[in-house]
């Protein structure tokens, strides 16, 4: 586990087991203070069963996690304080404000009287939904639900804030805004915590970034550190003449590819093995009696980096 700063979010040999099933494998890792932490992985992976955890909504079956130093096991009550937690579907009522529905969020999380008035107003105006203050939840956009859903979580001024599959279902530009936010969130040092399926957000938006599979931590680091440390991984570009095939037929006959998929007029393998792929997609082209018009190698996008590691981790 790192050191070298303190951790707001300290995992260690994390376990959760449902019967035979081993959903959180001993996994360890540390948050940095003031820092966005990204926690990605595919589904099933084992990404909510840890959120459940780390928050007290799941029992731990063995190991430890502390959150600013306190025991979220033992010193629940304290940590509740510490954390704000925004659920992937939002928790607010439909019939309410948006200034009810946080001043109601304010009572709730024991925010003193004479401060709940001015926290409130100072949230609606960070997310710009002071002209919304008298609109319903239910009348609300997409995006605004989702920043009032993060405002709620914040009323209390937690230390640590965990986020669910934020921006899912957003527009590119309601999504973009949100990220702004966030980040100027972070500035003002909170720490975050987000939990996400969306490997472009994960990259764009983390300082550091887990990747959980299985139920195991199979890489952390900076999305730099990632990159460089995956940076063998390129994609195959490849175009037949007279015509691209089936790709079930390429699945068949091409070994070594973590994917393929077909783009435009060409056709993207993501390769475990490169020589092994470019190799047999010569003896395709010669089996079938097809022309290969193109073939190039690029570097991975943040989604390709993420299936190598995943794949690898198999």
């Amino acid at each position: 586990m790192e050191r070298s700063r303190s951790c707001a979010i300290s995992v260690n040999e994390l376990t959760k087991v449902y019967g035979s099933l081993r959903a959180v494998d001993r996994i360890s890792f540390c948050v940095h203070e003031g820092e966005i932490f990204g926690f990605l992985g595919p589904n099933g992976a084992g990404k909510t069963t840890t959120v459940r955890m780390l928050v007290g909504l799941t029992n731990i079956t063995s190991g430890r996690a502390l959150i600013c130093g306190h025991d979220v096991v033992k010193e629940y009550k304290v940590v509740k304080r510490l954390i704000g937690v925004v659920p992937d579907v939002s928790n607010l009522y439909l019939e309410l404000t948006s200034y009810q529905n946080l001043m109601f969020s304010a009572k709730m999380y024991g925010v003193p009287r004479g401060v709940r008035e001015e926290r409130v107003k100072e949230l609606l105006k960070f997310f710009g939904l002071w002209r919304f203050k008298d609109t319903k939840f239910k009348n609300l956009s997409k995006g605004l639900k989702r920043r009032l859903t993060i405002a709620s979580a914040l009323v209390h001024n937690p230390k640590v804030l965990f986020l669910d599959e934020p921006t899912s279902g957003l527009d590119v530009m309601s999504r973009r805004i949100l990220w702004r936010q966030l980040k100027e969130l972070n500035r003002q040092g909170v720490t975050i915590f987000l939990t996400t399926h969306n490997v472009y957000e994960a990259f764009h938006i983390s300082d550091r970034i887990a990747i959980i599979n299985k139920g195991k931590i199979v890489a952390i680091g900076t999305p730099e550190e990632l990159s460089r440390k995956f940076s063998t991984q390129e994609v195959i570009e490849v175009a037949f003449q007279p015509s691209n095939p089936e790709l079930n037929d390429l699945l068949e006959h091409i070994k070594g590819a973590l994917d393929i998929r077909r783009v435009g007029d060409h056709i993207e393998i993501v390769p475990l093995d490169k020589a092994s792929v470019i190799e047999n997609v010569a003896k395709y082209a010669r089996l079938r009696g097809l022309e290969i018009s193109m073939l190039r190698l690029r570097s991975a996008d943040a989604e390709e980096l993420f299936l190598k590691i995943v794949g690898e981790a198999k």
